[in-house]
C-alpha cells in the first residue's frame, strides 16, 4: 500500500501544472495583452501567435512528461483500480477528460497556425493565405473557445489528481476494498449457490 513512485509522481504532477499553469496565463494574460499591444489585428495576432510558439515545445514536453507520469503509476496502481471501490471511476474519468484536454490543446494549435498564417508578413504564408482562405473572426472565437477548455480540462483533472491521493490513504484503500469485496460477494455466492445445486 505504501510502495513510492517518486519519479512517476513527479513526472505526473509537475507535467499536469506546466500543462495547466501555461494554458491559464495563456488565455488570461498574453491574449490580452497582445491584442493590446498590437495596433492592428494583424499586429496582436503575430504577437499571439509568436509567443504560443515559443511555448509549445514546452507544452509538448510537460504534455509527455504527464502521460508518461499517468501510464507509469496506472501500471504500479492496477491492482487497487481492480481491488478498490471508486479507483475505477476516477481512472476512467481522469482518462477521458486527459483525452479530451489534448484534443483541445491540438485543436487550439491548428486554430492558431492558421491565424499565424493569416497575419504574417512572410510572403509564403501570403501565399497559402490565399490558396486556403480562414475566416480568422471564425477562427479567433473557436480559437478563444479552446484556449479556454484547456485550462477547464486540466484543472479539473488537478482535483482528479488530489481525490486519488485522497484514495491512497491507508485507511481509504481498506474501506475501499472491503466495498468492493461487499459488492461481489452476492455475486459469489450466487455463483457458489448455483454451481452447487446444478
Amino acid at each position: 500500500m505504501s510502495e513510492r513512485n517518486t519519479v512517476l509522481r513527479s513526472l505526473h504532477d509537475v507535467g499536469l501544472a506546466a500543462w495547466f499553469g501555461g494554458s491559464l496565463m495563456g488565455a488570461v494574460g498574453l491574449n490580452c495583452a497582445a491584442k493590446e499591444q498590437g495596433d492592428s489585428w494583424e499586429d496582436g495576432a503575430r504577437i499571439a501567435s509568436s509567443a504560443w510558439a515559443k511555448w509549445t515545445p514546452v507544452n509538448a514536453v510537460a504534455i509527455g512528461a504527464h502521460l508518461v507520469g499517468s501510464s507509469g503509476l496506472l501500471g504500479a496502481n492496477a491492482a487497487r483500480v481492480v481491488t478498490q471501490q471508486g479507483v475505477a471511476t476516477s481512472t476512467l474519468a481522469k482518462t477521458v477528460l486527459t483525452g479530451t484536454a489534448l484534443a483541445a490543446t491540438a485543436y487550439a494549435r491548428v486554430l492558431g497556425k492558421k491565424i499565424e498564417t493569416a497575419s504574417s508578413q512572410d510572403p509564403k504564408d501570403a501565399k497559402k493565405a490565399d490558396r486556403h482562405p480562414v475566416d480568422t473572426g471564425q477562427a479567433e472565437r473557436h480559437l478563444a473557445y479552446a484556449q479556454w477548455a484547456v485550462p477547464a480540462l486540466t484543472g479539473a483533472l488537478l482535483v482528479l489528481n488530489a481525490l486519488h491521493g485522497e484514495q491512497q490513504r491507508p485507511a481509504q484503500q481498506l474501506h475501499g476494498m472491503w466495498q468492493r469485496a461487499r459488492t461481489l460477494a452476492p455475486h459469489m455466492s450466487n455463483g457458489h449457490h448455483w454451481h452447487v445445486t446444478h
